[in-house]
Parts: structure tokens; C-alpha cells; sequence
């Protein structure tokens, strides 16, 4: 037999009323009520019914996170893993379910954030990489639906979003491979509608053009974020006669491609060709040889992404001291793979 907030306030000799106003911690209600009601709901066997709770306060207790692409490539890297595991951990601190929302492309994935916010079946969504021309953004600041952007936004500079300093990021891992004596950089980049990529392309030209190497179009590739991506690239370089002797890749996934494309045609990594990635993986340290990346917090992108995303949801009137943008910090993470220091930049 179902139990009801009648037969929980019937036992705990209070109203309907107050029973309902533990369940939404209203401030009135005090410690000593609290908490005889919860040890009597939880006695009792007593679940609330969220469903008719939303109906009253309008909120769901819930947030969704919208995949990009479909689920299933997303999930075969472990970026968006780790990412993931940050937002759902801060969210079920929160007292807050996670849905996912995912699309084919950008209409889909419009398609699939405006049931879920219309429908009212969730509070507020979490957006998991930033495009230069984006409907969804577009849709989410017309609406005023709360959301957060785990990247950032050339056209809208006052979204809630959570970032790292890409441009930088990338000039410290070609700075890296600079110390190490290379001079012919390449650089493996993902898609040029995404602005991590744009980002991390331009800190790749600025460490260049501050040392005075030369840069050149054909030491550029574009790819996605997948294994595919580097060894395509792989293939590429190593078959242009004036070949880079390093690269520094978009994406551990793209890493992994580079290596494999490598030992296919038995090049060594680092003496062939030094890699330097993004995103620090676990599988970067185990592969081989380990691969040097740039960690950039991905549990913690997640995390505070789902924390300022809820306190918003809940406080939407900011004080005058408000950040709308939060950046984490990045470092580089020096392994095997571009550990060499006698890189043969001008004799090949």
C-alpha cells in the first residue's frame, strides 16, 4: 500500500501542510520538525511524488546535459566520460536528477532541448562544446531557459559558462615542443566550426610567431575528435617531403590515432616524431609510449558546470559582484612522448 503526506503527518501528529513544507526545506519549519518528519518518512517508507511536487513549487529538480552528436561517438571518449561523472556528482550533492539530450546534428539537438524545457521536465540545461553559429545558444538566450556553456561564446559574452584558457593551453604544449629543440611544428586541429578549435589553433600560431618559426598551411590538418582523425593526419605528414618532427594534437583520441598510424609504418615516437595532446585521459598515461598532455580539469569543467548551472536555477537574481565566466586552470603533463631534445629539424 502506497503511503501519502497524510498518513506521514497523521503519524507524526502535524498537519499535511508541514509535511509538505519539509519536503521543499521551507525556512519556517524548524530543525526539531524536520527532522521527526524525515525520520518518519523514512520509517514509514514514504516517496515523494515529484511529479505532483513540481506541479506546486514549478521546478523539477532536474537538469539535462545535451550531447552534440550521437551518443554513442560521444561516449567512446572519454572526455566527455570524465566530464559527465563531474556534472552528475555535483548534481546528486544537489538534491537533482540528470537527463541526457542528444541529436544527429544541431536541428535534432534543438529539437530534443526545447521538448525537454517546453514539456517542463527539466530546470535548466548543460551545453557540452561551443560552435561559432549556435541555434541552440541562440534558443536557450532568446527563451531566458537557464543553461550553462562548458566553452564559450564570441556572440553572447554573458552566458553562465565554464572554460579553460585554450589559447593558452595550446601555446604552453608548443612552447613545450619548442624547449625540446623542434622547429617544424605540426598541428592536428579538430572541427573549425568549434571554438576549442579555433582557440587552440591560435595558441598553436602564437607560440610560433613568438619564437620566429615557420608556419606553414600544409603542417595544419582538420579532423574531429576520434582516433580516425590522427591517423589520417598521421598519413598526411608523414609523406610531405618537409615534414614536421612534432605535432601537437587536439585531442588524446587523436593522439591515439597518431601512435597507431606510427607503429604501422615503424616510426618511434618520441625520435620520429614528438606528440604533445589535450585533455589528459587515464588511457594517455598508459599508452606507448605515454603520451604528454595538457590537463585541463575535465571533472572539474563538469562539476562546476552543474554547480553554477543549479545555483542559478535557484538564486536567478545575481548580486552586482556576479561571474558569469569561470575558467580552470590548465597544466601540462610531460611524458615520454615528447621527451627528446635532439629533435633533427634541419637535416631530414
Amino acid at each position: 500500500m502506497t503511503v501519502t503526506i497524510k498518513d506521514v503527518a497523521k503519524k507524526a501528529g502535524v498537519s499535511p501542510s508541514t509535511v509538505s513544507r519539509v519536503l521543499s526545506n521551507h525556512p519556517r519549519i524548524s530543525l526539531e520538525t524536520s527532522r521527526k518528519v524525515k525520520a518518519i518518512m523514512e520509517d514509514m517508507g514514504y516517496t515523494p511524488n515529484m511529479m505532483a511536487k513540481s506541479l506546486v513549487s514549478k521546478t523539477t529538480n532536474s537538469i539535462c546535459f545535451s550531447l552534440p552528436k550521437p551518443a554513442e561517438e560521444l561516449f567512446s571518449n572519454l572526455f566527455f566520460m570524465e566530464l559527465i561523472r563531474g556534472i552528475v556528482t555535483q548534481a546528486s550533492r544537489s538534491g537533482y536528477d540528470v537527463l541526457i539530450s542528444s541529436g544527429a546534428n544541431e536541428k535534432e539537438e534543438l529539437e530534443a532541448v526545447s521538448r525537454l524545457l517546453k514539456g517542463r521536465r527539466v530546470d535548466g540545461v548543460i551545453l557540452l562544446y561551443s560552435r561559432t553559429d549556435d541555434a541552440v545558444i541562440d534558443f536557450l538566450e532568446s527563451n531566458d531557459y537557464p543553461f550553462v556553456l562548458v566553452g564559450r561564446s564570441d556572440r553572447y559574452e554573458n552566458i553562465l559558462s565554464v572554460d579553460n584558457d585554450n589559447v593558452m593551453a595550446a601555446y604552453d604544449a608548443t612552447n613545450h615542443l619548442i624547449s625540446m629543440g623542434h622547429e617544424r611544428i605540426g598541428f592536428v586541429s579538430g572541427p573549425p566550426n568549434l571554438i576549442v578549435s579555433r582557440d587552440r589553433l591560435a595558441g598553436y600560431r602564437k607560440a610560433l610567431q613568438n619564437s620566429g618559426l615557420e608556419m606553414r598551411d600544409e603542417w595544419i590538418v582538420e579532423g574531429e575528435f576520434l582516433q580516425d582523425s590522427g591517423y589520417r593526419a598521421m598519413s598526411f605528414f608523414m609523406n610531405l617531403p618537409n615534414r614536421p618532427t612534432a605535432l601537437v594534437a587536439v585531442d588524446d583520441m587523436v593522439s591515439f590515432g597518431i601512435l597507431r598510424g606510427l607503429n604501422e609504418l615503424k616510426y618511434k615516437v618520441p625520435d620520429d616524431l614528438a606528440i604533445v595532446s589535450f585533455n589528459n585521459i587515464p588511457l594517455s598515461e598508459l599508452s606507448s609510449p605515454p603520451i604528454s598532455s595538457i590537463d585541463i580539469g575535465i571533472y572539474h569543467l563538469g562539476y562546476t558546470a552543474s554547480q553554477v548551472l543549479i545555483q542559478n536555477i535557484k538564486s536567478p537574481n545575481h548580486d552586482a559582484g556576479y561571474t558569469n565566466r569561470f575558467v580552470i586552470p590548465h597544466r601540462l603533463i610531460v611524458r615520454e612522448s615528447s621527451m627528446y631534445s635532439h629533435a633533427k629539424n634541419k637535416t631530414e
